[in-house]
């Protein structure tokens, strides 16, 4: 299993009323950790053929993140079948180490030009499994 990770600093615009980032700041980091992995792993030719989109996400909020925590988003694909993938992610507070979100997202490969759903290839799953 290849578990990828990203550090960020949870910005200012992340903070809701209650002073804690926003449900909907937790739903981009899953989604821009899942986009920074797939470009780590993928060549220009392959990123112009291929693209992902989200059939749904499961997202469990465990604990708040606030304004300048540094927080570490840890992703990895458990599973592939067909064109879908299962992604998983954890949001994790870097000064203690604490949990504050899981999420399962799964994913479908399709062509860039046609946008139509495409069968996983061993060119792709290898890159992740």
């Amino acid at each position: 299993m290849d578990v990828f990770q990203l550090e960020i600093t949870v910005p200012p615009s992340a903070i809701d009323a209650l002073l804690h980032a926003n449900n909907v700041a937790y739903l981009q980091w899953i989604q821009d950790v899942a986009e920074q992995h797939w470009l780590s792993k993928t060549n220009p030719p392959m990123r112009e053929k291929y693209a992902w989109v989200v059939l749904n996400h499961f997202i469990e909020y465990k604990a708040p993140a606030f304004k300048n925590d540094t927080i570490i988003l840890k992703t990895w694909v458990a599973n592939c079948s067909g064109a879908t993938t299962e992604r998983h992610t954890q949001i994790i507070r870097k000064n203690d180490e604490k949990i504050l979100a899981t999420a399962k997202t799964v994913w479908c490969l399709i062509h860039q030009k046609t946008q139509k759903p495409l069968r996983l290839t061993q060119e792709i799953t290898s890159l992740f499994l």
